[in-house]
């Protein structure tokens, strides 16, 4: 895989992270749980073993795992 299909971006200036795969805009997540469930519903049922993954999720532009506002 040349890039990570699940995109968690920045955070944004209100806090929380858009989260796309494959560039559709699954949602804004404000914790991993909400990264976990955006995932599930997109048909990954194992999704909260994919998070530090980097062949299927990057972290754009912030720390992994902060949902803070930017």
């Amino acid at each position: 895989m040349d890039s990570a299909p699940i995109v968690v971006h920045q955070p944004s200036p209100t806090g929380g992270r858009r989260v796309t795969a494959h560039g559709d805009i699954l949602g804004l997540a404000y914790s991993d749980s909400d990264v976990v469930e955006f995932l599930r519903r997109a048909g990954l049922p194992d999704a909260e073993n994919l998070l530090d993954d980097p062949a299927w999720v990057k972290w754009k532009d912030g720390h992994a795992h902060h949902y803070d506002a930017a």
